[in-house]
């Protein structure tokens, strides 16, 4: 049953309603809308954390079915997640009513080129490098508006900071060639990797949209690339062919500061230092002081399901973490592997989407070889994203022998919401470490199994 609003709107201020409200992504737009005075109300198919936090925050939040009377008769503009079919009742009853209607990229696109935007991609750290080029200019009192794709502690739990400055630091997904509406100033490309191939098809269609992306800088902008990529050193050199006014700025795990960003991070993995390198590279590039830099640096502890701590279970430490891709499972067990080298590490693994499942087979067989033991759970279905049907011969199943084929035991366990915390109880040792890993519905078992 639909409830009521919390508060009625005020005729004075403009009206935006958000479908998919409760997206990391459209979430940190409400409460960028919010901060600018308008009145925000939105909708989302199940309730959540996020819409909980909105709810308290005073945005109107319907729960349920998309109905075209969700969308409120005052509203002035629509905006929608990426997840949207286009025959979406809001949407469809929005543009009928003459209500503009724009994606959630198209929303975002508008603030960029409204700010001086540092927009962080790639295929893997843009929330962790989003995250610390914030505290970056924050120290050095630039004062930015802040969007990212996570919640963080710096930011009081939240996914949004308001600025008072012109700066505006945004993650820019490259989902669907979303980032390919912004119009940044700064562009910060942190990797690129064969992801979202059910769009994409192939790694030359990402490579070329990543270029497109750099085109997209505002004249007189700067392009800050991962030297250690040879996909980014690719494209940059077509950049270059095609006399681009945009300047380039590198950075590598190979530079001198590496090592002491090594010392001063507490976050662990060699990912981290490049995403802090590419941070380090902003900061300069703003005039920033090293000394506030690595400050800003040592400061950041963590983001939510980035290697976050959850407590413990059976003596274990659990960690919860959003990979799903092979490169950042690797990454993340290799950190786990750093920080815990004497320990036992368990992984729990949901894998995310039948496509990529299928797609990233090979990868995924030996993304774990950091693990001592691996526990597989079924895959977790994208609504609207499974398409290939040659994609379903893929299982769990099939992907634990393969693993285990390659040395690292797998074990494929079904009903996890009944049968998982009894494992782990019987299994786990005092001093063990759990890493509960996957971008899907893992996280809601994650918090069951800690509520004991």
């Amino acid at each position: 049953m639909q409830s009521k609003p919390d508060t009625m709107p005020n005729m004075r201020r403009p009206h935006v309603h958000l479908i998919g409200i409760g997206g990391i992504g459209m979430s940190a737009l409400a409460r960028f809308y919010q901060s600018r005075g308008w009145h925000v109300s939105g909708s989302d198919l199940s309730r959540s954390e996020i819409t909980d936090a909105l709810k308290k925050e005073g945005i109107h939040v319907s729960i349920g079915p998309h109905r075209a009377a969700n969308v409120p008769s005052t509203a002035a503009k629509v905006v929608y997640t990426a997840a949207a079919k286009t025959d979406n009742p809001e949407i469809s009853g929005a543009k009928r009513r003459g209500i503009p209607a724009l994606s959630h990229a198209q929303a975002v696109g508008e603030l960029t080129r409204e700010f001086k935007t540092i927009a962080v991609s790639g295929a893997h750290g843009k929330s962790t490098t989003t995250a610390l080029i914030a505290l970056i200019l924050r120290r050095a009192g630039l004062d930015p508006t802040v969007i990212v794709g996570t919640k963080l502690r710096e930011l009081k739990n939240s996914n949004f900071r308001a600025g008072k400055s012109d700066w505006l630091v945004l993650e820019a997904d490259e989902y669907r060639a979303s980032f390919l509406n912004y119009s940044p100033t700064i562009a910060v490309i942190t990797n690129i990797d064969r992801e979202h191939l059910d769009f994409y098809k192939g790694i030359k269609n990402i490579e070329a949209a990543f270029l497109k992306f750099l085109k997209r800088l505002k004249p007189g902008g700067m392009a800050v690339l991962n030297r250690d990529d040879p996909r980014l050193r690719r494209i940059a050199a077509k950049l270059a062919k095609q006399k681009s006014p945009r300047s380039v700025i590198w950075y590598s795990q190979h530079q001198p500061q590496a090592a002491g960003i090594k010392n001063v991070l507490r976050i662990p993995g060699r990912h981290n230092v490049s995403n802090a390198l590419a941070a380090y590279a902003v900061g300069r590039a703003l005039r920033v002081p090293v000394k506030k830099i690595f400050a800003s640096l040592h400061a950041y502890r963590g983001s939510w399901r980035r290697f976050d701590y959850q407590g413990t279970l059976a003596g274990a430490r659990v960690l919860a973490d959003y990979a799903h891709h092979p490169t950042e499972i690797k990454a993340t067990l290799q950190a786990a592997r750093e920080k815990f080298p004497r320990r036992r590490i368990w992984c729990v693994f949901q894998p995310h989407h039948y496509e990529r499942t299928h797609d990233l087979f090979g990868g995924f067989s030996r993304a774990f070889s950091d693990c001592d033991t691996l526990i597989l759970l079924d895959i977790y279905e994208v609504a609207g994203r499974e398409r290939k049907q040659k994609s379903r011969n893929v299982t769990s199943a099939t992907l634990a022998k393969a693993i285990t084929r390659r040395g690292t035991p797998a074990l494929y366990l079904t009903n996890p919401e009944r049968r998982l915390k009894p494992f782990l109880k019987t299994w786990l040792h005092p001093g063990d470490v759990l890493l509960m890993m996957g971008a899907g519905s893992i996280w809601e078992m994650t918090k069951a199994l800690m509520n004991d």
